[in-house]
């Protein structure tokens, strides 16, 4: 799929991380034309307004008036946008219809012994007071 896209395009995910690096960065929410500035690649207005539009509808970017258009700004830190995307990406998997049994035994097989003790204490935390008894 990436041979279609010639040799100076990339993938939107890059682009949804370039983009979300930019906001990070800035101490304001920004417009889309102040975005594409702050990108080091030649990309259209609408390619930039695209990729803040669907952001905004993930819910990783709130957005506000400005003027006629719109100011974006990340609704969570850069590290906590990652850990909601993959959780999502997970979620996503999941949900598909594939083995579920299958998918988490070999996610749980594949754990560091670290993780595992991790996840452990993490679904002991989640069960509701009348299981723990």
């Amino acid at each position: 799929m990436d041979e279609q896209r010639g040799a100076g395009r990339r993938s939107s995910g890059s682009l949804e991380r370039s983009v979300l690096e930019v906001l990070a960065g800035a101490s304001v929410p920004l417009t889309v034309p102040e975005v594409r500035d702050a990108l080091s690649a030649d990309l259209a207005y609408t390619t930039v307004q695209t990729t803040l539009v669907r952001l905004h509808a993930k819910g990783v970017l709130a957005r506000e008036r400005h003027g006629r258009s719109f100011a974006y700004r990340p609704v969570e830190t850069p590290e906590a946008a990652q850990v909601g995307t993959a959780a999502r990406r997970m979620r996503k998997i999941l949900d598909s219809g594939a083995d579920r049994r299958g998918v988490l035994a070999r996610f749980v097989a594949d754990l560091s012994h670290e993780d595992e003790v991790l996840l452990a204490n993490l679904l002991a935390a989640t069960e509701p007071e009348e299981d723990r008894r």
